[in-house]
């Protein structure tokens, strides 16, 4: 697989996503949400940290929340870099076809979430109660690096109470699936999951060679 349609598949990827995210956050209130089936929901969320919500420093509890997010940002900048380096060794040693657009899957989708995370804060006001202006005129709501992810898709397929005879779980209220997530995290996912599923395909062995005759 070339460059130039690895480049197609990030450009693609990255338009959709950013694409949406912008229309979510100049449309929608912090936390409104359209229900577009019983199994599927428009929802408008800010993911200050890292996948589930989760912050660096609920891990490290003596660093604050905001040099938290310098660490984790400037994490997924040097990720970003290394995953470039990846993309362009395997498509220069004319690696498999699927691991090629596996990489370009996941590069797409850490650089999406990546120009939130980077870019956001000054480029849109806050949403919290309010729809969110694009370049407004008294600033972002938060400086350079301090932006918060986007996140809008919604699947809660299953509700219910789980039955008691689940260890630890039992009789619990359950969403499946609870979290909500964007088009650059279905990019990372699907990656990750062409990796895992079709491992064999993505890295082929080489043949052994055959033993010299006398």
């Amino acid at each position: 697989m070339s460059l130039k349609r690895a480049s197609i598949v990030i450009i693609l990827i990255l338009l959709i996503d950013q694409i949406s995210k912008f229309y979510i956050k100049t449309h929608f209130e912090l936390g409104e949400k359209v229900v577009v089936f019983s199994w599927f929901q428009v929802l408008f969320v800010e993911n200050d940290g890292m996948a589930w919500g989760a912050k660096l420093s609920d891990f490290i509890s003596f660093i604050s929340d905001r040099t938290a997010k310098i660490i984790l940002t400037v994490f997924r900048l040097a990720a970003i870099v290394g995953i470039g380096f990846w993309l362009m060794s395997s498509i220069k040693n004319k690696g498999s076809k699927i691991l090629i657009v596996a990489i370009s899957l996941i590069f797409a989708g850490a650089f999406g979430n990546i120009i939130d995370s980077v870019l956001y804060g000054v480029l849109f006001n806050d949403s919290l109660g309010q729809v969110a202006t694009f370049l407004p005129e008294r600033g972002g709501y938060d400086t350079f690096l301090h932006g918060k992810v986007v996140d809008m898709l919604h699947f809660p397929i299953w509700r219910g109470y789980l039955p008691e005879w689940l260890p630890f779980f039992g009789g619990k209220y359950f969403t499946f699936f609870e979290p909500v997530f964007n088009i650059a995290d279905m990019a990372i996912s699907s990656g990750v999951g062409m990796l895992l599923i079709f491992n064999k395909k993505a890295f082929p062995k080489e043949k052994s060679s055959e033993k010299a005759t006398l």
